[in-house]
């Protein structure tokens, strides 16, 4: 909680404490509420309240959504154990897409609101387009509301958001998810604007939290130190959209000596993690989805050990996507210390195109901190592209061009960080443009 205790918004003349919310923010206290309670939760509670939950979308499911009527026609009769659970298959992010409307309900229910319809921002050029209801909606904010209590932001504060496919503006409160309470100003800006100029802005605003994808709140990082330019006000940077890189927290905390708080979603998916107010490990969010992460084989995978995400929503009777793999990896971690029950991701890890293929058969996900080779010459950012199975291509925006050994001492540290003698060509570009929905990739595998 902030340092000030949070008093609900009132809408009764002359109430102001205890206050009376509307119907939708009484909705947002009552789950918060709940929340509260359920984190703390044994696993095995968590668990049967989900299984009871799972049987309820899985009978709308196969009554109502032709994909899942022919698909589970073996279980028709209903999920009544993991064990049956773990037999369905897995449905594919490609065979969503190829079902089409075959994955839409013919009869959503009229109790959880008007359709809603989203589209993934296709980082893998295939964008998705889901459909999920007020309710969804709903569960959607109220994570998010969860996510400003457990990391105690000051609500009163300007809050700046960086995103992709927006228009710049302004508004006098947080939005939606924040409705129950008074909150400061927030402002939105577009992500394809200079780098500089988004800087520029930041420091005339003097906001007291930054919203924005990884990559970018990295950079804009960076560049800060390198201008020596500080955000005085600034309490915290939030970070979601794409995989935090491992040196990104150093960074922003050098830059602006503040912390990075991340989180894992998709626009299909809604919140999947957030970042533990005191691990900093992800807490699945058991109350919306049943998570998995299982290994090549389709098992479960223990603590340590990294597979595909598999996902089955709860509470989307429109549109139901149950044991669905986006093609995300992440690693399992063990329960918190935190103590409370929610299962844990220790890192997000991102996707089977962003794992390098070795020579030698090993697959895994490159990483290359700045740390590694930013003494050894001014790269302002760098993309590795695998090309051919012991090739890769570094591309580099530069300040000025090698002298010296330089070239070589790099080639010999991103060697070093892929842990395997690749040949490696190096590439000086003006800029490396972001994908869609303006996400940066530092590192793409061409090979199938």
């Amino acid at each position: 909680m902030s340092a000030s205790p949070l008093v609900p918004r009132s809408v009764c003349a002359g109430v102001v404490w205890p206050a009376l919310p509307d119907d939708r923010n009484a909705q947002m206290l009552a789950l918060q509420y709940q929340f509260e309670q359920s984190q703390w939760w044994p696993p095995e509670r968590l668990q049967d309240l989900q299984q009871q939950q799972f049987a309820q979308v899985f009978r709308h499911a196969v009554t109502t959504v032709p994909y899942y009527r022919e698909r589970f026609a073996p279980w028709a009769a209903g999920i009544t154990s993991w064990e049956q659970y773990r037999a369905l298959p897995v449905s594919t992010r490609r065979e969503v897409q190829q079902a089409g409307a075959d994955m839409h309900s013919t009869a959503p229910p009229a109790a959880h609101g008007p359709l809603v319809s989203t589209q993934s921002t296709g980082s893998t050029a295939s964008p998705l387009v889901t459909r999920g209801t007020a309710w969804t909606q709903i569960m959607w904010h109220a994570l998010l509301l969860r996510d400003h209590l457990w990391h105690g932001r000051d609500l009163r504060g300007k809050l700046a958001a960086i995103r992709s496919n927006t228009v710049d503006g302004e508004a006098p409160s947080w939005g939606i998810a924040t409705s129950a309470f008074v909150t400061g100003p927030s402002l939105v800006r577009s992500l394809t604007i200079d780098l500089d100029d988004q800087l520029r802005w930041l420091v005339a605003e003097e906001p007291d939290y930054v919203l924005g994808l990884a990559t970018n709140m990295r950079a804009l990082a960076v560049r800060s130190r390198e201008l020596g330019v500080r955000l005085p006000r600034l309490k915290q940077v939030r970070t979601y959209g794409e995989v935090l890189q491992p040196d990104a927290r150093d960074i922003v905390r050098a830059a602006w000596g503040v912390e990075i708080v991340d989180s894992y979603s998709s626009e299909e998916l809604g919140y999947i993690a957030l970042q533990c107010p005191q691990s900093g490990h992800y807490h699945v969010q058991s109350e919306s989805l049943i998570v998995e992460v299982l290994d090549a084989d389709g098992a479960p995978c223990a603590p340590g050990e990294t597979g595909q995400v598999v996902v089955s929503t709860l509470h989307n009777f429109s549109m139901p996507l149950l044991r669905y793999s986006s093609g995300d990896f992440a690693e399992m971690g063990d329960p918190c210390a935190c103590g409370r029950g929610l299962p844990v991701l220790r890192r997000i890890a991102g996707r089977q195109r962003n794992m390098i293929l070795r020579p030698d058969g090993v697959r895994q996900w490159p990483v290359f901190p700045m740390s590694a080779w930013f003494d050894i010459v001014p790269v302002l950012q760098i993309q590795l592209v695998q090309d051919a199975i012991d090739h890769v291509e570094a591309r580099l925006v530069m300040k000025r061009d090698f002298s010296g050994d330089e070239a070589e001492r790099l080639i010999a540290a991103l060697q070093g960080c892929l842990d395997y003698p690749f040949r490696i060509t190096l590439r000086r570009v003006d800029a490396i443009p972001r994908g869609a929905g303006q996400k940066y990739e530092d590192f793409i595998c061409k090979l199938e």
